[in-house]
């Protein structure tokens, strides 16, 4: 092998190592972005056409899940609240100051 040869192959090993790297990293942050800013982040990689469709498929499934997880948490925090007692126990700690202004001003005659 010559050093042609080496800068080629070590040239396109790190391109390679790039590409996994951004593949992974749009993976792992896919759950976040947009299908357009996914397609965007990865269109240098010049990905298959069934490649990119998994990776959106990933992220797609991804969103979801943490939607249903995060949803799940929060409905299982929101019914451990008594609300009643919670607004009792603000009222009771608070005093409310109450400011109107009336004006009362006569029709004009038609």
């Amino acid at each position: 092998m010559d050093n042609n040869e080496e800068e080629r192959s070590g040239g396109e090993s790190l391109k390679l190592s790039e590409a996994i790297k951004k593949f992974l990293s749009a993976g792992l942050g896919a759950a976040f972005m947009t299908e357009e800013s996914i397609k965007a982040y990865v269109s240098e990689l010049k990905l298959p056409k069934d490649v990119l469709n998994l990776l959106l498929q990933g992220a797609n499934r991804s969103k979801e899940e943490l939607m249903n997880r995060v949803g799940g948490e929060l409905v299982k925090i929101l019914s451990k609240i008594d609300f009643v007692k919670e607004a009792s126990r603000f009222v009771e700690g608070h005093k409310f100051r109450i400011q109107a202004e009336v004006e009362v001003i006569k029709k004009p005659l038609s």
